[in-house]
């Protein structure tokens, strides 16, 4: 192994830092807080709650980014100036303890440096992920379930906020399908990476001869729209169906047809809500929902991109984006990125955040690499 070179550590955490605040722009940043606090103080902000969370949560999020810029600046300093004193004063713990800490600058840079990549559109919006069963039978229906799980996980862990909006339950076990929102900034620019077809490898605990099973789920992650984003849907244009709202196994039937169903006539999307009490609250949730994939549609059609931002995901053979293996070895593969792990327990526990560094790092690659050859 490499012996540490400090100097050469530091100097290497000192251009990284350097770019990442080029692209930050710490100027930038005071003045939105000095924005967003000036909104914030407003006497009549809660008049529209929406508009006030939405507010806040900007706030939150560019006092924290202008935050982490500052504190990182000061410990690159204090990191050089105590490595200084170990030598100076012939103290070895000191420059252990300095080496320790850059070592740690660094891993912490490069979490830093992914956050300047989510420079997209919608990149700093929420998120609303829609995870679907594929080809497997039961097996599919449970590893939809599985991948709620990982990803609610992953969302405690982080302290990010989630609410569930719909699922709808499998008679035979897991789920058809589940929506739920991630109400966190960057949560979309995070999040979209994850979408595209996920396929999980093992042997069929649902199969009495202990045969090998493969299954497939879709996972679509959309941004939340904002109230800037002037949507309109005709009445013409949907139709909306009330039912009783159901849990599994009987849990948490409602008696009243709360639940709602809209479909969109045009373009066939169909947007099902059943976590509020009531049909109205409903009706506005799901209404949210659909104009989020409309508006993706939208600014498909004006830019004109090949590539879709939820994607038509198939969840089948040939267009998987990950693989699960649990036999007969233990794996997860992202398929783009070539990233892979064999902890596969971790991983299903939200342990994800290496493979969606990856794919925003990945993404980030392919963008710049669409951008030059339209140059060429």
């Amino acid at each position: 192994m490499a012996e540490f070179d400090f100097a050469t550590e530091l100097a290497a955490a000192r251009q990284t830092f350097q770019t990442i605040s080029d692209a930050l722009n710490p100027e930038k940043l005071k003045a939105r807080v000095a924005e967003l606090s000036q909104q914030a103080a407003a006497p009549d902000l809660w008049n529209d709650q929406d508009h006030a969370q939405e507010v806040t949560s900007q706030l939150s999020a560019a006092q924290a980014q202008l935050r982490r810029v500052t504190e990182m600046a000061q410990r690159l300093d204090d990191v050089e100036t105590l490595d200084q004193l170990g030598h100076d004063l012939d103290d070895p713990d000191s420059v252990k303890q300095a080496s320790d800490d850059l070592a740690q600058i660094r891993k912490d840079l490069a979490e830093m440096e992914i956050n300047t990549l989510l420079d997209g559109e919608y990149d700093e919006r929420q998120a609303v992920v829609t995870i679907r069963s594929g080809a497997g039978g039961v097996d599919a229906t449970d590893f939809a379930q599985m991948l709620e799980r990982m990803y609610l996980r992953w969302a405690e862990r982080h302290g990010v906020k989630t609410k569930v909006l719909d699922t709808s339950y499998s008679e035979e076990g897991g789920i058809k399908s589940c929506t739920f929102q991630v109400n966190e900034p960057y949560a979309y620019g995070k999040l979209s990476v994850e979408g595209g077809t996920h396929r999980l490898v093992r042997i069929s605990p649902f199969d009495n001869q202990g045969r090998r099973q493969t299954s497939f789920a879709a996972v679509e992650v959309i941004p939340l729209v904002a109230a800037t984003d002037h949507i309109e849907i005709p009445d013409k244009d949907i139709r909306v169906d009330t039912f009783q709202a159901s849990g599994p196994g009987g849990q948490g039937v409602n008696t009243t047809y709360s639940a709602v169903r809209i479909t969109h006539l045009p373009t066939g999307i169909v947007v099902s809500m059943q976590d509020e009490r009531s049909q109205i609250q409903n009706r506005a949730a799901a209404m949210q929902i659909l104009e989020s994939r409309l508006l993706v549609l939208k600014r498909e059609e004006e830019r004109k991109q090949r590539k879709e931002l939820a994607g038509d995901i198939k969840a089948s053979w040939g267009d998987q984006m990950r693989s699960y293996v649990l036999h007969p070895y233990q794996m997860v593969k992202d398929l783009r990125t070539g990233y892979e792990t064999s902890n596969t327990a971790a991983v299903f526990d939200g342990d994800i955040d290496a493979f969606i560094d990856a794919g925003i790092r990945w993404r980030h690659q392919e963008k710049m690499k669409e951008e030059a050859q339209e140059q060429e």
